[in-house]
């Protein structure tokens, strides 16, 4: 069973908690957090993207740049300022994008249950991203990025959601991307009938940051062999996360462009296709699963990929991403490792299919995928199993900010 652990957070004061909030640090290159750090000191990526007060040939994994991190840190908590709560506690964090609006449980999550696959993954991590985000948690004694998880919704808690939210909030703003975010901190009571109710989940799923919950394992491990060795010890047996009822949760299509057609010509690639699907001229966005949307030479087609074989009976390697890989990436294109390989580029779906037709009509790109997204269920089906989704499989929005909750260990 899970279990949720009140925390005495670290966290702005209301009313700087807007210019502190920031987008989380890897939804950004440096350039990007640079710019949108710009003019605002109290701007939280001065602490996850520290290089940006560092000369632009600044190496991002060298030394200087987790002191940084660490300075910047002591300072924000003097200039914002930043507080520590006095008691430990439980917070609810609203997103709210459009007609959309997802409200989740904020608080620390277990790292033993994280190991012991009660806390659920789908996706595997690359190293040098956890070395990075493990040596931040050590040099700044803090967790600053929020891991993204979802449980299978129950009444009790929906019901403690609706009583708790019913009160004002902590922090209620509007982020420059026109997403509303609204916190509230529970009472000692509610945080304890909180508690209680979490204990009949059977498991938590991750949807977004697997290398940030990686990362706070490593960190305590990291912490433990010091301690054992008189280094120091430290209180990092849980990670920050919030975790949203999976009837809430929105997952958007994660979009892909290609930047040649192999050596082939639009008509020539366009006539392989065909002779393995049925490709007609469609709109931009795929009407239901098993249809991939197509830009190619000025115009929409629409791929029929519903009687394509899968790879194996995995559900998967049933997923569209997963077929548009094997059929179509990999035998037409010649892409055998999306991860890798600089010929393709991925396109979250909050950007829209404009963004896609940009990348082709520009010459950044010689076709453009649109694809239908999965679906929650999917990614618990998988993570069920042991299994792993195929990379860029999903795109969550709206996305937390980073800066507002912060778990110091």
């Amino acid at each position: 069973m899970a279990s949720l652990h009140p925390f005495r957070a670290l966290r702005p004061a209301p009313q700087s908690a807007a210019a502190v909030s920031s987008v989380p640090y890897d939804v950004v290159n440096a350039e990007e957090a640079r710019q949108l750090a710009a003019g605002n000191p109290l701007s939280f990526l001065h602490v996850t993207r520290s290089e940006i007060d560092l000369p632009p040939d600044t190496d991002p994994y060298s030394a200087s740049v987790y002191q940084k991190a660490r300075e910047n840190l002591d300072g924000l908590r003097r200039r914002a300022p930043l507080v520590v709560e006095e008691a430990p506690a439980l917070y609810f964090y609203r997103l709210r994008m459009g007609g959309h609006e997802q409200t989740g449980i904020a608080a620390c999550f277990s790292v033993d249950e994280y190991e012991a696959d009660v806390i659920r993954k789908h996706e595997r991590t690359r190293r040098d991203k956890e070395d990075d985000r493990t040596r931040h948690i050590i040099e700044l004694r803090a967790q600053t990025g929020v891991v993204f998880l979802t449980f299978r919704s129950t009444g009790a808690i929906d019901r403690l959601s609706r009583q708790v939210t019913s009160c004002p909030p902590l922090y209620d703003f509007t982020s420059s991307d026109g997403i509303r975010h609204t916190v509230w901190r529970a009472g000692a009571g509610e945080s304890q009938a909180l508690s209680d109710a979490f204990r009949e989940i059977p498991a938590v799923y991750i949807a977004d940051g697997h290398h940030r919950a990686a990362s706070a394992a490593r960190a305590r491990a990291e912490l433990r062999s010091r301690s054992a060795s008189g280094g120091g010890a430290a209180d990092a047996n849980t990670f920050i996360a919030v975790a949203f009822p999976d009837t809430e949760m929105q997952i958007l299509p994660y979009n892909r462009t290609v930047k040649d057609l192999a050596g082939r010509t639009p008509a020539a690639f366009l006539e392989a296709l065909r002779g393995q699907f049925p490709v007609t001229e469609g709109a931009a966005t795929p009407r239901h699963k098993g249809e991939v949307a197509m830009f190619l030479d000025g115009r929409w087609h629409t791929i029929d990929i519903s009687g394509a074989a899968p790879e194996d009976g995995s559900r998967a390697s049933g997923l569209d991403v997963a077929l548009l890989q094997r059929h179509v990436l990999e035998r037409l294109l010649n892409i055998g490792d999306i991860r890798s390989d600089r010929r393709i580029d991925f396109v979250g779906g909050a950007r829209g299919v404009a963004a896609l037709e940009r990348a082709v009509t520009g010459g950044r790109a010689a076709v453009a995928f649109s694809m239908f997204p999965v679906t929650v269920d999917d990614l618990m089906t998988i993570a069920d199993g042991g299994g792993i989704m195929p990379p860029k499989s999903t795109w969550f929005e709206p996305k937390l900010r980073d800066g507002l909750l912060v778990h110091l260990i």
